[in-house]
Order: structure tokens, then C-alpha cells, then sequence
């Protein structure tokens, strides 16, 4: 085949040789110099670096048209680059998911609307233009999430305790939200009511519509007090016929018919409520843990999937003597500005046999701008084993309630030194 990849993930993260012969198939990727310098070197592949300053299917768009191509496949695995490849299969006319079918995953309004018309229950939710010009009260009173539409990394993520008195901060343009305070941008945000209770991911690999692989874990912390500057991880559990059940109906909701997936809800009276699905594979070691867990690689089989290989046979045997595995992170986005000098009250952790990965930022690198579960960008990544799920999140709180970073501010560079 002729496969064209939209490169934007770093390429260890997906290791596309697993999944995708280069010898077999004519691959192309297409992406950033940045993106283009994580492939190996000797890949075989065509390399084509674009810009960056406009939508990747606006510059693919216009390269085609300068240096026609054909391509049997348009293959992104990075969930911000989902609907241009969408849009660009429907503008070459190449099978796979178009956009009417892709931004069902990717619009939180749209996805949450399918899956409440499918029966589920999901947090009553209104788009923000609808929420400020309602002339009644909202359909839920307490605790009220503004979120946007399409956002990751619990950016932008604001919780208030009511509805006025999420009105009132946007009408008055104190969220703290840049475009939002201008002014700008409300079609992009919506607010819903917030739901308590555990949360939980749920990641797999769908193809035709069939669930083959499903990995249930819960949160230690949310995503939102991750962007907020606490760590946050995740432990491994069980997952009961009914909540398999319960994941397939959400899929089909949202047609996520091939591919990985990573599913997010809330546990309220032993009942789940819908938050957020991407069809895409989940961020920090997400995928590290549901390996080890299953054998199963999630990018690589997701690859063959969207390559039309049939799946379901070539998948391996769990390991045996199965083991629970979480992930965890301690963020430094919170601390940017400044340099990393190392941990305090880390040393029993980091040599405790059940650490299976423990990544730590070199004494002296510059903390992260923005936020990052990204090994090598942020403080600390690591995965984590024990024998029952129990054990893992102890260790894992434990890890959370000993650990402090040390920092100092960065050195000015060399120009912005003032001669002594």
C-alpha cells in the first residue's frame, strides 16, 4: 500500500514498525521538522516536512497540489490531527473514517448528545452560548464544570460552585481564560454539572464495531488537579461483564468502529456516567501498562486495523501469572520558569521492586511551559506493578503523599546576562 502518515506524535511513543511494515508498504510521513526528527534514521519511508503554521490539512492539501500523490491509506494517530485526516481522506477520496463520523469523537457536546440519545446517562451539559442566554434556571443546580469543546490535558478547565456564579465570571470576564475574557471564542466552550465519584479509563481496541481488547483502570487524582500541579496516576482493576457491555454501547454511540480507544466516566452509585471518549490510544504510559498487562501493543494492532488486516487471530496470550500495573506523573508545568535540582523523600520508592519504570528529569533541565504527561518533559513518569489493585494504588499514594521537587530559578541566558 501507499500509506501516508500525519506525523505529529513522537514516534517512540507509537513505534509504527510494530504495527506497519516499511519494507512492505510505501510510507509517507508528513509532519513538523520537530515531528519528522523523532523517526529513526534508517527507516525507510519518505519524510516530508511542512510547515506548521496552518491546519495540517490545509498544508497537505496544498502540497498534493503542487506534487500529486495517491495514497490506499491516510493514517493519523494523534488525537488533534484525527478530523484533518478525515477531511483529507474525503477530499482524495480515500477509505476510512470521514469527518462527519470522526468529530463524534472529538466534539464533547456532540459526543455527550449521541450517547445520552443511546440510552446512557452523561452530566447535563449546554453549550456556553445557550448556558449565558437561558433566561430560566440551568437543569442542574451545585458544582458546575466550564470546559471546551475539544480541549485536552484539562486545559482551560474551570470548577465553580453554581451556575451564577459560572455565568457571572464569564459574563464579566474574570475566568482567567484569555480568549474567553476578550470576549472570543464562547462558541468553543460548554458547561456542564459536576458529577462525583470515582473515575475511570477504559482502553482498547475496537475493529468493525467489536471490542478485542478492553483494560479497565481507575484515578489516583484527577486530570484537572494534574494541570492544577498535582500528580496524578492510574491503577489497573477488574472489569465486569456489565461495564464491557457498557463500553460498547458508548463506542457504538459515538461510532468509533476501528482502532484504539480511550474512554473516561464517573462511577456515581455503582452506576457510570459518561464523561469523554477519544479514538485514540491514552496519553502518559497508558500503553506501557496495558502491554504488560495483556501483551497487547495498542498502537501497533491499531495500525493493522486501520490497514484492514483482520485483528482478532493475530492478537497474543496474556502473560501469565497476570499482575495489576499503574502509571503514574508528577507534573512541573505548575513550576515553569524555574530548573529542576531533584526529588525529596523519593529513594524508597524509586528502588521498591514492583517499579517496573521509573523516568526522572536530569538535575538542571528546564521545567515544562506547558502541560505534559511526556517522559523527558516533565518531572517524573513511571509504571508500577503489584498482585491485587489495591496494592498499586497504596503504593502509588504513598508515592504521592512523600514526594516534593526541588527547583530553582533558571539561569538567565548567556545576552540577558548583566556583566559583573
Amino acid at each position: 500500500m501507499k500509506i501516508l502518515v500525519l506525523h505529529r506524535v513522537p514516534y517512540f511513543k507509537i513505534e509504527y514498525h510494530r504495527g506497519m511494515s516499511h519494507d512492505r508498504h510505501d510510507v509517507t510521513y508528513f509532519g513538523t521538522d520537530q515531528a519528522l526528527a523523532t523517526l529513526p534514521p534508517g527507516l525507510r519511508c519518505d519524510r516530508v516536512s511542512r510547515p506548521g503554521v496552518r491546519p495540517v490539512f490545509e498544508e497537505a492539501r496544498e502540497w498534493l497540489a503542487h506534487r500529486p500523490r495517491d495514497f490506499d491509506r491516510i493514517i493519523s494517530l494523534s488525537e488533534y490531527e484525527l478530523l484533518d485526516a478525515a477531511l483529507l481522506r474525503e477530499h482524495l477520496g480515500v477509505p476510512g473514517a470521514l469527518p462527519a463520523q470522526v468529530v463524534l469523537a472529538r466534539d464533547k457536546v456532540l459526543m455527550k448528545q449521541a450517547v445520552g440519545d443511546a440510552g446512557l446517562r452523561v452530566p447535563r451539559f449546554l453549550p456556553l452560548p445557550r448556558f449565558l442566554e437561558g433566561d430560566g434556571p440551568t437543569p442542574w443546580r451545585g458544582r458546575t464544570v466550564l470546559k471546551p469543546h475539544r480541549g485536552a490535558s484539562s486545559e482551560d478547565v474551570l470548577v465553580f460552585d453554581s451556575p451564577p456564579l459560572a455565568a457571572a465570571a464569564i459574563r464579566e470576564g474574570r475566568t482567567g481564560i484569555a480568549r474567553l475574557d476578550a470576549g472570543e471564542g464562547r462558541e468553543d466552550f460548554q458547561v456542564e454539572e459536576f458529577v462525583s465519584g470515582p473515575i475511570r479509563h477504559f482502553d482498547g481496541l475496537v475493529q468493525g464495531g467489536e471490542v478485542l481488547v478492553l483494560s479497565a483502570s481507575e484515578y489516583v487524582n484527577t486530570c484537572l488537579q494534574y494541570a492544577q500541579g498535582h500528580p496524578l496516576g492510574s491503577f489497573q482493576i477488574g472489569c465486569s461483564d456489565e461495564m464491557r457491555a457498557w463500553v460498547a454501547r458508548v463506542l457504538a454511540a459515538v461510532r468509533i468502529q476501528d482502532g484504539s480507544f480511550h474512554l473516561e466516566a464517573i462511577v456515581q452509585d455503582g452506576e457510570p456516567v459518561f464523561l469523554e471518549v477519544g479514538n485514540r490510544v491514552g496519553g502518559a504510559d497508558v500503553v506501557a501498562a496495558v502491554e504488560l498487562a495483556t501483551g497487547v501493543h495498542l498502537p501497533s494492532y491499531e495500525l493493522r486495523a486501520l490497514l484492514g488486516e483482520p485483528v482478532a487471530d493475530m492478537l497474543p496470550e496474556p502473560p501469565a501469572g497476570r499482575r495489576r500495573y499503574g502509571w503514574f506523573a508528577y507534573p512541573g508545568h505548575h513550576l515553569a520558569g524555574g530548573e529542576y535540582l531533584g526529588l525529596e523523600g523519593e529513594a524508597v520508592f524509586r528502588d521498591a521492586p514492583s517499579v517496573v519504570a521509573w523516568n526522572e528529569l536530569p538535575v538542571g533541565a528546564p521545567l515544562p511551559g506547558h502541560i505534559t504527561y511526556q517522559t523527558g518533559e516533565t518531572v517524573l513518569t513511571g509504571i508500577v506493578a503489584g498482585d491485587t489493585p489495591e496494592a498499586v494504588r497504596d503504593w502509588m499514594t504513598g508515592l504521592f503523599d512523600s514526594l516534593s521537587v526541588r527547583t530553582r530559578p533558571a539561569a538567565p541566558a548567556l545576552s540577558e546576562r548583566v556583566p559583573a
